[in-house]
């Protein structure tokens, strides 16, 4: 894979993050919530994390390690979030991580990106197992993976420190073979 993929749902557009949604990816993942809600975000939020983001997904795309997409509106091409996968080629299986703008919450749009990202994890980089985690507290998160057909395979406990903290999560999964019978 050369050029770095788009790929299309019925209302998004997952692409190559640009170096012009900085501001508003500042603006975004700026906000306390997001940063409360998800496991790699640091608040506050600066434009040299931003910095940061890309170049981490422009080198995890070069070494094929990692594809971090930005998520965008179709009808207006406005950035909405990321979503990623980060590969384990040891073991042919990647972690996937999303985040969505507030201002975009409870619209299925988390669903629709997941969605698409196991179809490419799976058609595409042919993994054999998708995992994904979510902060005990983040239960929407949860729901994203239900609708989408991941498996919980447990609750981790005390697994991450976040802020000082030590906090639980809980792992969902998909296989190709279960992908594949959904």
């Amino acid at each position: 894979m050369e050029k770095f993929p788009q790929l299309f749902t019925e209302r998004l557009s997952l692409e190559k993050i640009r170096v012009q949604d900085i501001p508003i990816i500042v603006e975004y993942a700026g906000n306390e919530k997001i940063a409360k809600n998800t496991l790699n975000l640091p608040h506050p939020y600066e434009e040299k994390h931003a910095v940061f983001w890309i170049n981490k997904a422009n080198e995890g795309f070069e070494n094929k390690t990692q594809f971090t997409f930005g998520i965008r509106l179709k009808s207006t091409e406005d950035f909405i979030g990321g979503i990623g996968l980060i590969l384990n080629q040891a073991f042919n299986r990647a972690e996937l991580g999303y985040w969505i703008a507030e201002p975009f919450w409870n619209k299925g749009y988390a669903t629709e990106a997941v969605a698409a990202i196991l179809e490419f994890g799976f058609d595409e980089l042919n993994l054999n197992k998708i995992l994904a985690t979510h902060l005990v507290e983040n239960p929407a998160s949860g729901k994203v993976m239900i609708n989408n057909g991941m498996i919980k395979e447990g609750e981790l406990i005390e697994h991450i420190r976040k802020d000082g903290v030590y906090k639980s999560v809980v792992q969902y999964r998909l296989t190709k073979k279960e992908f594949e019978n959904k």
